[in-house]
């Protein structure tokens, strides 16, 4: 009897989320990286940001790292990418000394996100199948006309809290 009750629960919740998500969409959605536009340039993020702690170049792109950088409460390490373009994308990796800070960290951070950017759509084909395994519920994305923003969490790995977010140009290059 307690399983009909949970099904019927967890049905109600998608129904939910699917009805939210419909009405979400017609809302255009700003993406943005640390409350930058995609394609700032090098010289104006630093100007805002100051020196990384680290920069390295790969494959065209710039990347500049610093640490303790304040997001959603928490201290993350950040790295920004950078094409000729500019500003194409950028990763936080949150600083969490327990099992039980970094789930902490991973809810506080999805809520920002669904607050901003609304409930995650159904999962499409393609680059979402990956999600549909075990630790789904450690793994938020959304693929929007702005930008991909992807937050995850792997416990079992003992991995950050990670919250990536790119560019349309960067999304598309990364998924080949």
């Amino acid at each position: 009897m307690k399983w009909g009750y949970t099904i019927k629960k967890l049905s109600l919740i998608i129904f939910v989320l699917l009805i939210s998500t419909a009405l979400f969409a017609g809302d255009e959605v700003t993406v943005s990286f640390h409350n930058f536009p995609w394609k700032t340039s090098m010289e104006a993020f630093k100007a805002r940001m100051g020196n990384p702690v680290h920069t390295e170049e790969f494959n065209g792109f710039q990347s500049l790292v610093y640490e303790d950088v304040s997001m959603s409460g928490y201290k993350a390490y950040m790295v920004a990418y950078f094409s000729k373009n500019g500003l194409e994308g950028g990763a936080y990796y949150f600083n969490t000394n327990n099992l039980e800070e970094l789930m902490m960290c991973y809810a506080a951070v999805q809520r920002e996100l669904v607050a901003q950017f609304g409930p995650t759509p159904p999962a499409p084909a393609g680059r979402y199948e990956e999600l549909l395994r075990e630790l789904r519920a450690y793994e938020t994305c959304w693929n929007l006309p702005g930008g991909y923003v992807h937050l995850k969490v792997n416990t079992r790995r003992s991995d950050p809290v990670t919250l990536w977010i790119s560019f349309p140009t960067l999304t598309s290059l990364l998924d080949g």
